[in-house]
């Protein structure tokens, strides 16, 4: 079945059950907005949670066995699954957020607070880059003669989006400008060990990766921003309340500073945040 609108891809791939063809899918789909085969962003219902292959298992986050280190074959093959993981439901998340606030899109009527078409050509683009990411994951797996499913995962990341599943600005602060920036924080030390082991493929993944997460951040911000310059709320403030309420933990230092603020999250934002954790 052709998608007639937006929220029709993003039913269709939410639903999608095995990982590559959901990859597929949406790279084929960012294509045929971007060309002007698909004009509306329509309104659908999604479902709480994506469609997902039998492997890998889900595991709680406190079950996942503790991974070895990147030096390995085993160690790298590990870290490719877990990003690979990571990667996929980022894939998801892109397209949820397109689905599930389209009703604030100008086009559908939406009263006061909407959100015009360069919104959904940016999480278009953020879900085209994810699935360029797993792909390219995948490949390198291949390499070392394995694939995503054959290790268990954990299902951490799709409780942020149930939590924030009612509520646009949460899901802006905690996603993009909490998880995906966290990803901006520890990819540069992947990178180097990368180097260090003259895995200059691995390497070159990684930086695409890195690059391209610093304009999913910015993505968030941009939209957060935007939300509350139109409700009259103070930005930084309000983003420091909802993070205290959804998110789930600590935000963790060292901060990656040159590209959290590349993205437009400025460190009197969330280094608070990670005093306030580690005094409690």
């Amino acid at each position: 079945m052709t998608a007639e609108t937006l929220s029709d891809a993003a039913l269709a791939i939410l639903t999608t059950v095995e990982a590559e063809e959901k990859a597929y899918k949406t790279r084929e789909q960012a294509t045929r907005w971007f060309e002007g085969h698909i004009n509306e962003i329509g309104c659908v219902a999604l479902p709480d949670r994506p469609a997902r292959p039998l492997k890998p298992e889900l595991l709680p986050t406190n079950m996942m066995p503790k991974r070895r280190k990147a030096g390995s074959r085993t160690g790298k093959i590990a870290l490719l699954h877990a990003l690979s993981h990571i990667e996929l439901n980022a894939i998801d998340l892109a397209w949820d957020i397109i689905g599930r606030f389209s009703c604030y899109a100008a086009d559908n009527g939406a009263e006061g607070f909407s959100l015009p078409r360069p919104f959904f050509d940016q999480w278009v683009k953020v879900a085209d880059d994810e699935a360029k990411h797993f792909l390219l994951l995948q490949a390198r797996l291949k390499d070392f003669d394995a694939a995503y499913g054959d290790l268990p995962a954990h299902d951490g990341l799709w409780e942020s989006a149930i939590a924030t599943a009612d509520d646009f600005a949460a899901r802006l602060a905690i996603v993009p400008m909490v998880l995906e920036a966290r990803g901006l924080d520890v990819t540069p030390a992947m990178i180097t060990t990368m180097e260090r082991q003259e895995d200059d493929k691995t390497a070159e993944i990684l930086q695409i990766i890195h690059d391209d997460e610093i304009t999913h951040v910015e993505a968030g911000t941009i939209w957060f921003k935007a939300w509350c310059d139109w409700h009259g709320y103070q930005d930084r403030v309000y983003w420091q309340e909802l993070v205290r309420t959804y998110f789930k933990g600590a935000l963790k230092p060292p901060f990656n500073n040159p590209s959290r603020i590349q993205a437009g999250l400025i460190p009197d934002w969330y280094e608070p945040l990670a005093e306030i954790y580690a005094d409690e």
